[in-house]
């Protein structure tokens, strides 16, 4: 045998003794592996990252990735990694995120350095921006300094791309085999964060992946677990409890921190009598139809939930990082005097003033907070009876405004010169539908999103994942391919709209090869409707965010073997068929569907928030300097 055939036969030998013994370590401690092996840095990574439980691979494979996609060839011939390959680099950042976001699986996205690393960096926004943890590999340029290598950066500066995805969230860059065992500390640290979690980019420059280095398995990193926890001060603790003793009328904000933790803020809500505004992200944390849940508030938010904001004396922020459209852009508790803040995020917990901070677990605070409240005799609650009689009275007039455009005849559109559904009553069809089958809701950006998540009425944690984060659109459609690579799929359903579906359109493409098995409802209004809106609310006008081009999108969808696509019709009855009739394709299946756009106030589920954007900011700057927190 050569040196390099012989290098290919211990790798596969490796990789089939993973699989026989069922795991890295199970194949170390059974003495089918060598504890200390000699192998190539690619090689080293990947079995670094089986190590924390990584096997599933999202690639677009370039002249960067060529050594390491050997590696991931052999591995998964012998059943120890899984690769799928993509189209388009955007969505399979967004694939990976919806698999760690949805799943809690841990992928890795693979590319090459230049124009395909810039898309799947960009992509990662998402994942940076709602704090999910994905692994980045790009193949990067050379170490050795020979002249420039295709696709990098051209400019005499060493490791640009590394210092480029720094500035998203956290780099590394493998200059030498031996740093293997720090990138992967480092890595570890940043994806599984408890708190503060977000993708970790691996820098793999084309000359040292395949160098030869040593490994000592036993000392590979393996993936971080935190215990919960919580501080150890109960001064912080007796005033929160006495704060929210006196305050008669308190304002829970739950942020996507909360998410999972729904018992918890239950508990809390109940007990302190506090009004739960919910932001895009947190839908589900308490169940819809519980009194005390005002639903989501914001610069959209909604009548009871910004009513909920505007009248408290007290916020208790819950895992909220004040994102300006949850916060109305630092405005929306004018009449708040104080915060109690729950998060484990350090800046996350000081961002308001007059702020008693509560750092740690969200649950592990929580109960903390019950038992020095079981201490003091309780948190009043009886005080709190009246104001959460004031909301719950906003909460149905609320429900009452949702039901006239849920409940509403078709309206006459300008574009579809007929009548057509308006988009929350197309939504709640899909809402309630997605829900009749216990089936995920995935939203995309724009008005399909800002709609949405006014509408949604989830009773758990998981039911719906809008990326309000970062508002990327294409996401919702990408995140589906999610279920073709889990362990335990489920059944998904992506809202988008007809913008940010041609965002991202590979996902026929990739959903076919990869076996989905999920819908896709287009919801057309042949504009970017939410800026439209923002635009015409500012300046009475709206410019340059809709075209003249009608698209066929069932023919289009169709020309895909293996697509279903359907045309959702007018009327509800003819959606409600579109659907069930989509429903019964196993594989991709779309419904296109008309939508309605004008000033028909049923056509919308409007806005009750300020924000700090166009010529709103002078107003918002100046009540921002007037808050109390």
């Amino acid at each position: 045998m050569t040196d390099e055939t012989q290098l290919s036969q211990d790798m596969r030998n490796r990789a089939r003794a993973i699989s026989e013994s069922g795991s890295l370590d199970a194949a170390v401690e059974a003495g089918a592996i060598d504890t200390i092996v000699d192998v190539t840095l690619s090689e080293a990574l990947v079995l670094g990252l089986l190590h924390q439980g990584v096997s599933k691979y999202l690639a677009i494979f370039g002249h960067g990735s060529t050594d390491l996609g050997e590696v991931l060839r052999v591995y998964e011939e012998e059943g120890v990694t899984r690769t799928f390959n993509c189209r388009n680099e955007v969505a399979m950042a967004h694939a990976a995120t919806a698999l760690a976001w949805q799943y809690g699986e841990t992928p890795a996205v693979v590319t090459s350095i230049g124009p395909g690393a810039l898309q799947a960096m960009a992509g990662s926004l998402a994942a940076a921006s709602n704090g999910v943890g994905v692994y980045h590999i790009y193949g990067d340029e050379t170490t050795g300094g020979e002249g420039y290598n295709m696709q990098q950066i051209p400019k005499e500066q060493q490791g640009l791309f590394g210092r480029l995805t720094a500035l998203m969230w956290q780099s590394y860059t493998l200059h030498t085999p031996a740093a293997l065992r720090e990138a992967l500390r480092r890595g570890t640290l940043c994806v599984h964060h408890p708190y503060r979690s977000g993708p970790f980019y691996l820098m793999l420059p084309l000359n040292t992946q395949p160098q030869m280095t040593s490994v000592n398995l036993a000392t590979l990193p393996s993936r971080m677990t935190m215990p919960p926890m919580v501080s150890a001060d109960d001064a912080a603790l007796t005033t929160a409890v006495d704060q929210i003793r006196i305050a008669q009328r308190i304002v829970i904000k739950a942020g996507g921190g909360t998410r999972g933790h729904d018992g918890a803020l239950r508990l809390l809500a109940e007990a302190c009598g506090g009004a739960v505004v919910l932001s895009p992200g947190s839908t589900g944390v308490l169940p819809d139809d519980h009194p005390q849940n005002m639903h989501v508030g914001g610069s959209k938010g909604s009548i009871s939930g910004n009513h909920a904001m505007e009248n408290a004396e007290l916020l208790i922020a819950i895992g909220t990082r004040a994102v300006c459209q949850a916060d109305c852009s630092g405005v929306g508790y004018p009449n708040a005097r104080a915060v109690i803040n729950i998060n484990g995020d350090l800046a996350d917990l000081m961002h308001y003033a007059n702020t008693t901070a509560l750092a740690g677990d969200i649950g592990a605070v929580i109960a903390r907070l019950m038992d020095a409240a079981e201490i003091a005799g309780g948190f009043n609650l009886p005080d709190k009876q009246a104001w959460l009689s004031a909301c719950a009275q906003q909460k149905e007039a609320w429900s009452q405004f949702k039901a006239e455009r849920y409940d509403g005849p078709p309206i006459d559109d300008d574009v579809w010169q007929r009548p057509v559904l308006g988009q929350p009553a197309a939504i709640k069809l899909v809402s309630d539908f997605a829900k009749a089958n216990d089936a995920a809701k995935f939203f995309d950006a724009g008005d399909v999103q800002a709609n949405g998540f006014q509408i949604v009425e989830d009773e758990r944690t998981g039911d719906t994942f809008t990326e309000t984060g970062a508002s990327y659109m294409g996401f919702a459609v990408s995140a589906l391919l999610a279920s073709a690579m889990a362990e335990t799929p489920r059944y998904g359903i992506a809202f988008t709209g007809d913008g940010s579906f041609m965002m991202n359109p590979q996902i026929l493409i990739d959903g076919v090869e990869h076996g989905v098995n999920g819908m896709i409802v287009i919801f057309d209004n042949r504009r970017m409707a939410a800026i439209t809106g923002l635009q015409q609310a500012q300046y009475a006008n709206g410019f340059k965010t809709n075209d003249r081009v009608a698209v066929d999108y069932v023919a289009l969808a169709s020309a895909v073997g293996g697509v279903k696509a359907v045309f959702g019709g007018t009327t509800r009855e003819e959606f409600q068929n579109a659907l069930a009739e989509a429903r019964t394709h196993e594989g991709l299946s779309v419904v296109h569907v008309p939508v309605y756009f004008g000033d028909d106030p049923l056509g919308g589920m409007g806005a009750y928030g300020s924000w700090n954007v166009g010529n709103w900011v002078e107003d918002v700057q100046a009540r921002y300097t007037k808050q109390n927190i």
